[in-house]
């Protein structure tokens, strides 16, 4: 249905405000954008509370309609208002809003598999990326440093490809993540100086990945013991996506079948 005219401008504002990390934790909601993550947010089992869709983003993805029918709110927006909800070059035209969910640390902690630190990422693209490896290599979640980038900020939802719809995801300093990691082995720091190998993580290790250009930094004194990943001398080192999917990687790969 479209939006009625005394409606148009609160709603659109309320959307619009959950591009900001502030808004989405004041709302506990998140909005996300296109119909591949419509798909799976669906899939995974999400609550979709809202659907916002242009006309021809409507007529051509038939999810929507039956998600209506499945007694979802949809409603109708123009092209315009599409391009002040999209963070995109290239609006999809098609929007959808969801809870906001952040796991435990203590329910987090007591799951099988590693759980990945993000010790402060900045960068959502290279958070989003390490959501998506975290699911992939049966990671028990994903701890957000509280200082970073926001876990439902729209580039790390798109570049998760669905995985935070899935994997637990929370929000932490770094003595509260200790505290929690008690009885787990030691917390090992991805370090281009570190003395340890990725020989040495387990499918049960805490890994912390560092920030792009300050490193641990506050989260270094809670580890106790750092690895390196050896790469060619040439290279000077990888970014923080890469080198966590790596590290990752070689914690679970005994456990992969």
């Amino acid at each position: 249905m479209p939006l009625r005219l005394g409606d148009h401008a609160r709603r659109l504002a309320e959307l619009r405000g959950l591009l900001a990390p502030r808004e989405r934790r004041s709302a506990h909601r998140f909005l996300f954008e296109g119909p591949t993550l419509l798909a799976e947010a669906q899939r995974s089992g999400l609550l979709i509370e809202e659907i916002y869709a242009t006309e021809k983003a409507y007529a051509s993805t038939p999810l929507v309609s039956r998600l209506e029918a499945a007694g979802t709110p949809v409603w109708t927006v123009s092209a315009k208002a599409a391009r002040l909800l999209s963070d995109v070059e290239s609006p999809t035209g098609l929007f959808a809003v969801a809870p906001r969910r952040l796991a435990q640390l203590d329910t987090m902690f007591a799951c099988p598999g590693a759980v990945l630190v993000l010790a402060d990422l900045a960068d959502p693209g290279n958070a989003g990326a390490l959501v998506r490896a975290a699911e992939a290599f049966g990671a028990a979640g994903v701890v957000f440093g509280s200082l970073g980038v926001d876990p439902y900020h729209p580039k790390v939802v798109r570049a998760a490809m669905g995985s935070v719809f899935r994997i637990p995801v929370s929000l932490a300093a770094p003595q509260a993540l200790e505290k929690a990691a008690i009885g787990r082995p030691a917390i090992v720091g991805l370090d281009a100086g570190g003395e340890g190998n990725l020989g040495d993580l387990t499918a049960e290790s805490v890994l912390v990945v560092g920030h792009e250009r300050r490193g641990l930094g506050r989260w270094r004194p809670i580890c106790r013991a750092l690895v390196r990943i050896p790469i060619a001398s040439q290279a000077e080192s990888l970014n923080a996506a890469i080198a966590g999917a790596v590290s990752l990687y070689e914690a679970s790969r005994r456990t992969l079948t």
